[in-house]
C-alpha cells in the first residue's frame, strides 16, 4: 500500500469520535441499515434546529417499466422561492441510507438559497442491482421536471446533486439525459462522487485501510450493483459513470473530493475529462479531507470553505 496523504489536523477529532461499524457484508449490512435509520435526524429536527420556515410534501412518482413507482420528499422555502430547485440522490454505497438522510444538507440550501429541493428514494443493491438505482433516480427527475411549475421553480434552472454514490448516480443521470434527449439540466453538482469500479487509482490503493469509506466497503458496493460484471469489460457508464466514453454535451459539473480520500483520483480524472473535450468543470480538491469530511467535522476550516465553495457555484449556475 502506498502513503496516504494525511489528514486534515482539525478534521482528526471528529473522524477519532466516530462509532465503529462492522465493514460492510451480506451479514452485517441489515444492522448498517438499521442503525443508519437510527441515528439519521429527522427533518423536523432539523428544521427545528436551525430554525428555519421551510414545507415539506411527500409525492409519489411512477416508477420506470414494471417496477415500484418512486417516493420522492419535496423542501421548498415557506412563501418564497428563487425559481430554481436542486435534484438530490443521497449516498450509501449504493446499498444503504434513503432520501431522508440528506436533510442536513438541503435544508440550508433551501434556506439560504430559496430552491426548491427534490430528494429521491432509490432501490438499493445487492437487491436491486444496475439499473435499478440509476433508473428510479431518472424516473424521479424526470417527475420533477414534469411537475415544475406546481412545485414552484423554473424546468431550466434545475440542478442535479448527490454525494458519494448519489454523486455517481447524479452522474449517471444526467448522462441517462444527454443520452435520451431527456430534462436538459443546468448543471450537476458530484460531492466526492462514487464513479469507477476498477480500483485502478493510487488513491484507491493508499486509502484500501485507511479512512471514513475504505477498500472492502467501496467493493461490496460495486460488487452489490454490479454482481458479475464487477470490473469487468461490460459495465455500462450509467452505473460506473467513469467507464463513459463520450463526455460531451453534459452539463456543467462541480466535483468536489477530499486529497485524502479512496475516490480522489477518479474524481479528478472524470473532472479533466470533461475539460480535455471542451465541457465545462469547477473542481476542487480538499487538501488533508477525508471522505464526508464537511458533514463529519461541519465547523472545521476547511469544511466551511468546501460548503461556500458548494453555494457560490450553485448561486452561478442557478443565476441566484
Amino acid at each position: 500500500m502506498t502513503v496516504p496523504v494525511p489528514f486534515d489536523p482539525e478534521l482528526v477529532p471528529a473522524l477519532e469520535a466516530l462509532p465503529y461499524e462492522p465493514p460492510l457484508a451480506p451479514d452485517t449490512i441489515d444492522h448498517v441499515r438499521q442503525t443508519l435509520r437510527d441515528t439519521n435526524p429527522t427533518l423536523e429536527a432539523v428544521i427545528t434546529s436551525l430554525g428555519v420556515d421551510i414545507d415539506a410534501e411527500e409525492h409519489l412518482a411512477p416508477g420506470p417499466e414494471g417496477a415500484p413507482d418512486v417516493a420522492l420528499t419535496v423542501l421548498r422555502p415557506r412563501g418564497r422561492g428563487s425559481g430554481a430547485a436542486v435534484f438530490n440522490i443521497h449516498g450509501g454505497g449504493m446499498v444503504m441510507d434513503d432520501r431522508h438522510a440528506d436533510h442536513e444538507r438541503l435544508v440550508p440550501l433551501v434556506d439560504a438559497l430559496g430552491v426548491t429541493a427534490v430528494t429521491v428514494e432509490y432501490r438499493l443493491a445487492p437487491e436491486h442491482p444496475h439499473p435499478a438505482p440509476v433508473e428510479d433516480c431518472y424516473a424521479g427527475l424526470v417527475w420533477t421536471i414534469e411537475h415544475a411549475a406546481e412545485l414552484g421553480f423554473d424546468p431550466a434552472r434545475l440542478v442535479v446533486m448527490g454525494g458519494s454514490a448519489g454523486g455517481g448516480l447524479a452522474a449517471g443521470v444526467s448522462l441517462l439525459a444527454r443520452d435520451r434527449g431527456g430534462p436538459r439540466i443546468a448543471g450537476q453538482m458530484l460531492l466526492c462522487p462514487m464513479l469507477d469500479d476498477r480500483e485502478r487509482t493510487a488513491s484507491a490503493h493508499q486509502y484500501e485501510a485507511v479512512g471514513t469509506w475504505q477498500g472492502p466497503n467501496n467493493r461490496f458496493g460495486w460488487e452489490s450493483l454490479l454482481q458479475d460484471a464487477v470490473g469487468g469489460p461490460d459495465v455500462l457508464a450509467y452505473a460506473a459513470p467513469a467507464r463513459a466514453v463520450d463526455l460531451t454535451r453534459l452539463p456543467p459539473a462541480f466535483v468536489e473530493v477530499g486529497a485524502a480520500e479512496l475516490f480522489r483520483d477518479e474524481d479528478v480524472e472524470y473532472a479533466s475529462r470533461i475539460w480535455a473535450v471542451g465541457g465545462q468543470a469547477e473542481l476542487h480538491v480538499w487538501a488533508g479531507g477525508y471522505h464526508g469530511f464537511e458533514r463529519i467535522a461541519p465547523d472545521a476550516a476547511v469544511s466551511r470553505a468546501a460548503l461556500d465553495a458548494r453555494e457560490s457555484w450553485l448561486r452561478r449556475i442557478l443565476s441566484l
